[in-house]
């Protein structure tokens, strides 16, 4: 499963942004970049627990359907020929 943008505004958005650099060597020493990377660790984490729980969440309901399915026979009785 591929995650990124997601339709055309998005995708836009990513390519305009990839393009810039940054400047202004100051805003580093503002946010620790130990705590940085733990923060983003735990939220791929939360959101690959998400994911799994959603594909779960559907295994399930998808079996709970199947197995709530009746089923009827059917027969088909093609027309016998007239006799002439």
């Amino acid at each position: 499963m591929a995650i990124g943008a997601r339709d055309k505004i998005d995708r836009e958005l990513v390519r305009k942004y990839a393009k810039l650099k940054m400047d202004n060597p100051e805003t580093t020493k503002l946010v620790d970049s130990q705590k940085m990377l733990s923060a983003m660790n735990d939220y791929a984490a939360m959101q690959k627990s998400m994911m799994d729980m959603n594909m779960k969440l559907k295994n399930i309901c998808s079996s709970v359907t199947s197995k709530s399915a009746v089923y009827m026979k059917i027969t088909f009785n093609p027309p016998k020929p007239r006799r002439q």
